[in-house]
């Protein structure tokens, strides 16, 4: 199995899996967000698990060629997103958050719908026989 396929194979099913959790569990993210935006060291710690798995696939995975291009792009926001919420820990999500919490029940399902479409995608270009 190829690099690009061992991670299409473990990036897949997460945001499968992450999608159906945000679908199912919709009327309370607002409050979940909410909460996490309470507490900096929390975001600290999302930050660390968002950058360390971007930066392992910017630096194993860095194609820009065919699917594989949608790898190392959610590589590089991953990386980039875990480097914020490290870096500026209150001013990331714990300022958004109370701005942003009651528009969220509208912005929520696209970002499910957007994370459930790359997750069987990839789902899809992992298991494939090529």
């Amino acid at each position: 199995m190829t690099t690009s396929k061992t991670i299409a194979a473990l990036l897949g099913p997460t945001l499968v899996a992450t999608a159906t959790m945000m679908l199912v569990n919709l009327d309370s993210m607002p409050s979940l967000i909410e909460e996490l935006s309470k507490s900096p060291m929390l975001v600290v710690l999302a930050g660390y698990s968002a950058f360390v798995p971007g930066l392992a696939i910017v630096y194993f995975h860095n194609r820009w060629t065919g699917w594989r291009t949608l790898i190392t792009v959610v590589g590089w926001f991953s990386l980039v997103v875990g480097l914020l919420r490290m870096v500026f820990p209150m001013q990331t999500i714990a300022a958004m958050a109370s701005n942003f919490s009651p528009a969220m029940t509208g912005i929520l399902p696209l970002i499910a719908t957007i994370f459930l479409l790359i997750g069987g995608f990839l789902s899809f270009k992992a298991y494939d026989r090529e």
